[in-house]
């Protein structure tokens, strides 16, 4: 049985269209892997149905291994991390004290938020500017800056 390039060709977009419906960024492989045996297919017509398969299962597993190998994010996003805010200063608009909790405002919104309650280990007057030392659940732990 002769398959012809333009139904691979259809299937690929097809696949892609569904991948556009479903998001699970893992249908966009097999789509992409079917448009390329359409234009193997193409280029060469007396190419056999079974290798037409293995070609398009040989595609589509390289295009998703080339995804998760080489363009794949390596280094998690620190931005919403805790960690990638410590020493942050901020101004202090209310006191805070060992036993009583203050506020302090960022200039840039810290994990979503311009504004925290804060404590410390010492008593800091507000008005005075502080250092970010670590996030606590949400809560701001800070000394003087």
């Amino acid at each position: 049985m002769e398959m012809q390039w333009w139904i691979w060709l259809l299937f690929g977009i097809g696949l892609i269209l569904l991948e556009l419906v479903l998001p699970t960024f893992f249908i966009l492989w097999f789509g992409i892997g079917a448009v390329l045996v359409a234009l193997v297919a193409l280029a060469a017509p007396s190419l056999a149905l079974d290798m037409q398969v293995l070609l398009w299962v040989v595609l589509s597993s390289a295009t998703t291994a080339l995804w998760f190998k080489l363009f794949r994010r390596k280094q998690p996003d620190v931005r919403w991390t805790a960690d990638s805010v410590i020493g942050e200063v901020g101004l202090l608009t209310a006191a805070v004290s060992e036993f009583h909790k203050g506020r302090v405002r960022f200039q840039k919104p810290i994990l979503g938020n311009e504004e925290w309650t804060c404590i410390a280990d010492s008593e800091i007057a507000a008005g005075e500017r502080v250092r970010l030392t670590a996030i606590e659940g949400n809560t701001a732990r800070v000394i003087r800056a």
